[in-house]
Formats: structure tokens, C-alpha cells, sequence
């Protein structure tokens, strides 16, 4: 007995045993959660993954599948046409629909019973055909994959803007690079800024490229050998045509078990994380007290203490270090499901419909928060110079060792730096008193050399060169 005679014969009884009359149900994750969820995502991200979306990404696929082989004359030439006009989402029983997916563990063939009696007996019976569950299901995910990925690249663009008013204007605020939580060497916020910018540019550039690769349309029937459609061309002609028809790639093979592509997106997402991660990281260190160089943008109790009235904490920021931390564990997921068994997984496959979605709803929250936090961001220039002259010279060490290394050869120089670091850091004076002391030094070198040696904001290399090249690409 067929499946679809199995589930029409299922006794009322029995989908109530299985499913407990309906409820509301609340949400068990800060993704959906009405409490949490304009904090870690978006309405319009949100609505490109949700059931209703879903199904209605299954139902485009269907007809799509329908127009294409109408055009190929593997079915009717007006089916096409009229599954298009038939099957549509607002006039499925979505409870129905919840309820036989349980049964069945994938929501297709319940899907496919209600088109094929929405189409009619004419068009239904060509409803699906040739098809098989993971070809409906995988274009559904590519199709949301694709407007996605629009809006990531639309906030990704939006970023780049600010970040590149961030780079211009503070292209020569000098500032301590820092390297172990240590002072290094002088940089500029431009500086910083750019190397923020120059990781998201690359995100575009990746973002272009993997489209090629990922938006791959599919279709393969049961095996993936399109064996249903006969072994003339004509499963690769209808595969050609439903790529047309949603604006996918053809692949030269069908993918069911070669989900590289699907781990290639979640893992952008993950990079794209990864460099917001980056991004909230240091902002969240160098909006600390004892640093103060920058604060989040001013919004009145938005990082408020309970206990403590004077406290302003970096929330976007510690948001979107959290959303980096799960776009990066959700990579993990994805690649665990391209290890997949024979010709149809036996179920690392499902790890996607947890993975994909919510990545996609973390990146583009992360994004948001992101644009927000520089967008408004506070930079202090002053504490930023302040720091950079707090240590008295020692910041800029290597540049009186380069400077001294002509005379007396490099690794002399930088016993007798070393030497006046470590007497200047016990005698609390400047470095450029200890080095005056030294007759190794002032034999060397004019008093005026040391001092402009000595002075941060003289030595901060091709910062600014660099934070113009960065702001030449496109």
C-alpha cells in the first residue's frame, strides 16, 4: 500500500495520540524568542526562513519543476501553467500539513497530496514529477539561501560605507597598536579602522565568487541519476530549464550528497562572524575604563545596570561577539553533513535545517548591530593620544634601536634600548631621559634626534599609505 493510502487511512484517533490538540507554544531559543529576538536577528531575515516561507519555497519549487517541463514537452505543454496558478500556499492546511510531516519525517510528500488536489485531477497527477523529496527540499533551502544572501550583502555594502567614513576620518589619530594586551607600536584608528575594512571587502569579494558555486539548482530523482525521466537528455534538459526558471546555476551532476556548496555559505557566514567577532572584540576592550578610547553609540539605558547606575556596557558589541560564536559552531555543523553516506544520506542532511537558518538569522543580526555600533561609534582622540603617551617613550623602543643600529650595529642597539626601558620603567622617568644619560647615545645622536625618535606620532610607518590603499579598492 502507498504511503499516501497509508496516511489517508491513518483513524483520527491516531494524528490525535501523535499530536496533543494545539497550543501555543513558546520559544526555547533567543533566535525566535519575543524577548531576545530583535537583539540576534531581524523581522525581514526571519521571514525568509519561517515555515510559512519554507513551504512556500517547496510550492515555487513544485511549479517551477512544472513550467520547465512543460517547456520541454516531458509533460502537457499547459500543466506548467496551470500547477503555477493552482498551487499556492494560502490555500494549504498547514496543521494538516504539520501533522503528516511527523509521520512521514519529511513535509514533501504531505505537501505534494494537498498541490495535487488543489491542482485538479488534470494537472495534479504531473505534480512532483520525476521528483524526488530532496530535490524539492534542497531548492527550498537554495532559493532562501539566495534572498539571504542579498540581504547580507546589502548590510555587508552598508558596513563598508561606515567603516570607510571611519578611515577617512581618523587616518591620522595616532593611537598604541597593541600586540598580547601590550603596548607595541604607534598606529592610527584609520589604521585599525581599515583593517576592520579590508576583512569585509574580501566578505564581498567571497560573496560574489560563492554564489557561482553554492546557488546551484537540483534535481535529480530518486538517485540522482534522473533515471525517472527515461535515459535520453531529457532529465538534463528539464534540469537546465528549472535552473532558468529560478534563477539558479546548472550543475554538470546532480548534489544530493555533495553538499559542499550548502557548507561553503554557512561557512561565509561563519567568516563573515568572525571578523564582526574581531571587530566587537576590540571594542569591547577599548571601551573599558582604564582604555576609554572608544563608547558605543548613546542611547538612554541601552547597556544599564540593575545594581550599577553608572554603567554603559558595550551591548551590540557583546551581542555580536556572541551571534561570531555560533556562526562559527554552525559551520562545524554543516561540514559534519558532507560526510554523507552512498547516494542519499541516512541523516547527516538534517543538521542543515538547524544550521542554515539560523546562521542566516545571526549574521544579519550581527550585521545589524554591527552598522549600529560604528555607525554611531564615539571616538575619543584625546584618551587615545593620552594612552599612547602613557608609557613615556617605551612605545616606541624599536624606533630609537633602529635609529642608534646604523652607528653601532643592531643587536648593540638593542641591548643599550633594553637597557633604557628597563631603567626608565624602575625610575619612573621617560625614556628619553634614560637614554640622555647614555654616552653610547648622545655620542651618536643629537639631542633633537632623540627626542623626535622618542616622540610616538613620528613613527607610525605606512599607516596612513596603507588606510589609502585600502579605501582605493572598490
Amino acid at each position: 500500500m502507498s504511503l499516501f493510502k497509508q496516511l489517508s487511512r491513518l483513524p483520527r484517533h491516531t494524528l490525535r495520540t501523535i499530536h496533543p490538540p494545539k497550543r501555543t507554544i513558546g520559544s526555547v531559543s533567543a533566535v525566535d524568542s519575543s524577548i531576545f529576538r530583535t537583539l540576534f536577528g531581524t523581522e525581514e531575515i526571519r521571514k525568509v526562513f519561517d515555515d510559512e516561507a519554507y513551504i512556500s519555497r517547496c510550492i515555487d519549487a513544485e511549479a517551477a519543476l512544472a513550467r520547465a517541463q512543460s517547456r520541454c514537452s516531458v509533460i502537457p505543454p499547459h500543466i506548467g501553467s496551470l500547477v503555477t496558478a493552482k498551487a499556492t500556499a494560502q490555500a494549504l492546511d498547514m496543521d494538516r500539513l504539520r501533522r503528516e510531516t511527523e509521520v512521514v519525517g519529511y513535509p514533501i510528500l504531505p505537501l505534494v497530496r494537498q498541490l495535487s488536489a488543489l491542482c485538479g485531477d488534470e494537472a495534479g497527477r504531473y505534480v512532483h514529477w520525476g521528483a524526488t523529496t530532496q530535490d524539492i527540499m534542497d531548492l527550498a533551502s537554495v532559493l532562501q539561501m539566495k534572498r539571504g544572501l542579498e540581504i547580507i550583502e546589502r548590510l555587508l555594502d552598508e558596513v563598508i560605507v561606515v567603516l570607510r567614513g571611519l578611515c577617512v576620518r581618523y587616518r591620522d589619530a595616532p593611537m598604541a597598536g597593541r600586540t598580547h594586551l601590550q603596548h607595541a607600536l604607534p598606529v592610527t584608528f584609520g589604521y585599525k579602522c581599515a583593517v576592520w575594512l579590508s576583512g569585509f571587502q574580501r566578505h564581498r569579494e567571497r560573496l560574489v565568487q560563492l554564489r557561482e558555486r553554492a546557488l546551484l539548482v537540483q534535481f535529480g530523482g530518486a538517485a540522482g541519476s534522473l533515471a525517472s525521466l527515461g535515459n535520453g537528455d531529457d532529465g538534463i534538459r528539464v534540469r537546465r530549464a528549472l535552473a532558468e526558471e529560478l534563477g539558479l546555476r546548472d550543475p554538470p551532476i546532480t548534489w544530493h550528497v555533495a553538499r559542499d556548496g550548502v557548507a561553503e555559505v554557512t561557512n561565509y557566514l561563519a567568516l563573515l562572524g568572525g571578523s564582526m567577532g574581531k571587530l566587537a572584540l576590540d571594542i569591547i576592550v577599548m571601551s573599558s575604563n582604564e582604555l576609554g578610547e572608544v563608547s558605543e553609540p548613546f542611547v538612554p539605558h541601552r547597556g544599564a545596570s540593575s545594581t550599577m547606575p553608572q554603567k554603559r556596557n558595550p551591548i551590540s558589541s557583546e551581542v555580536i561577539l556572541a551571534a561570531s560564536k555560533v556562526l562559527r559552531s554552525n559551520a562545524g555543523l554543516v561540514l559534519d553533513g558532507m560526510v554523507a553516506d552512498f547516494e542519499r544520506a541516512s541523516g547527516p542532511w538534517h543538521l542543515e535545517w538547524v544550521a542554515i537558518p539560523e546562521s542566516f538569522v545571526m549574521a544579519v543580526g550581527a550585521l545589524e548591530q554591527t552598522k549600529f555600533a560604528l555607525g554611531g561609534l564615539c571616538v575619543h582622540s584625546e584618551a587615545m593620544l593620552r594612552n599612547l603617551h602613557s608609557t613615556k617613550g617605551l612605545i616606541v623602543a624599536e624606533a630609537v634601536m633602529m635609529g642608534l643600529a646604523p652607528a653601532v650595529g643592531r643587536q648593540r642597539a638593542h641591548d643599550i634600548v633594553y637597557e633604557a626601558c628597563r631603567e626608565s620603567i624602575e625610575n619612573g622617568v621617560s625614556l628619553e631621559e634614560e637614554l640622555l644619560k647614555k654616552t653610547e647615545v648622545t655620542e651618536k645622536m643629537s639631542v633633537e634626534r632623540v627626542r623626535e625618535l622618542c616622540d610616538p606620532v613620528n613613527y607610525l610607518g605606512a599607516s596612513a599609505r596603507m588606510v589609502d590603499d585600502v579605501l582605493a579598492v572598490d
